[in-house]
């Protein structure tokens, strides 16, 4: 018997690359569905992230197309238990500076 409970996970993350990394360890490794992920600002205010990724192209502190770097960015899936770990690890080797199951 398997159980098909669903849980949610939460991570915290420095930058939108690395919750994008987290983000394709749960499509294509797990098999969610994107549908079932849910990126946001962990806190009020928009940002990218805390720390800066290696830029593509070289943009002015005073940009408005600079990314604002006002915290974290929660990633959060609602998946069946069985997969628990396997979100975890993924989490976890993605980046997450925090992770939480509920």
């Amino acid at each position: 018997m398997s159980d098909d409970s669903v849980v949610t996970i939460r991570g915290i993350f420095a930058s939108r690359e690395t919750a994008d990394l987290a983000i394709e360890h749960l499509v294509q490794g797990i098999g969610l569905d994107r549908s079932d992920i849910f990126v946001q600002a962990d806190g009020a205010s928009n940002t990218s992230g805390e720390a800066d990724e290696e830029p593509v192209v070289e943009l002015a502190e005073e940009s408005a197309l600079a990314p604002q770097l006002n915290g974290g960015i929660e990633v959060s899936a609602d998946l069946a238990s069985r997969f628990r770990s396997k979100a975890v690890d993924a989490f976890n080797e993605a980046g997450a500076t925090e992770v939480t199951i509920t």
